[in-house]
């Protein structure tokens, strides 16, 4: 009971949430009005942040194709660091597992991180040439 009370109070919330911000909403998805349809938003959002994250991941394996040491631990990483994404979105939206609301958390926590993970990309492929706290070189 509690349960059903907490899930209907955060689709609530997120409902609020999302209709406060219709801009960052993807075409189509500011009037999505039922779970099913928010759930399939939060998921093309998270899809879209995804498609970014893996043109810059590509953008830095070319950049460090010279250097297979390098290359080596930035593919382990970002394989760890997959692992930890899942990880923590599912334990983050662990209190909806039983929810039609649990895509749409699930979805909205890896987009976020997703995200997170971009700007360290972005900042990566941005290093100045002789900057030694950078791992990956500058373009030529």
């Amino acid at each position: 009971m509690i349960r059903q009370i907490l899930l209907s109070i955060a689709a609530f919330f997120l409902i609020f949430l999302a209709s406060l911000f219709p801009a960052s909403a993807q075409e189509g998805c500011s009037n999505a009005s039922t779970q099913q349809d928010m759930n399939k938003c939060a998921g093309q959002s998270y899809s879209k942040a995804d498609a970014r994250l893996n043109k810059l991941y590509k953008s830095i394996q070319q950049r460090l194709k010279g250097d297979k040491d390098t290359l080596k631990l930035f593919v382990n990483a970002q394989r760890a660091w997959i692992g930890y994404r899942d990880s923590e979105c599912k334990f983050s939206s662990s209190a909806a597992a039983d929810g039609s609301i649990y895509p749409l958390i699930y979805s909205q926590c890896l987009e976020t991180l997703t995200k997170n993970r971009v700007q360290a990309f972005e900042a990566y492929l941005k290093c100045e040439e002789g900057d030694m706290s950078c791992p990956v070189p500058s373009a030529e």
